[in-house]
């Protein structure tokens, strides 16, 4: 019965954390669009690199679920 309590008291935070990064993300694509605007090659730049990273996480991510 315990394990159940603190699974559903992580499910909330968990919730309450999806609330914060829905809003937290309209905020980022709003200064990518401000990016865009005023340096756009520049930011396509930098946006390559952060999904190479990205890319880069996602592989070492799934290297921990195949082991």
């Amino acid at each position: 019965m315990k394990k159940r309590l603190r699974i559903a008291k992580y499910l909330k935070i968990i919730d309450k954390i999806e609330k914060v990064r829905i809003k937290n993300n309209v905020n980022w694509m709003d200064v990518l669009r401000l990016a865009l605007k005023y340096a756009p090659d520049e930011t396509i730049k930098l946006m390559q690199e952060i999904n190479k990273k990205d890319k880069k996480i996602s592989t070492l991510f799934s290297s921990l679920n195949n082991s």
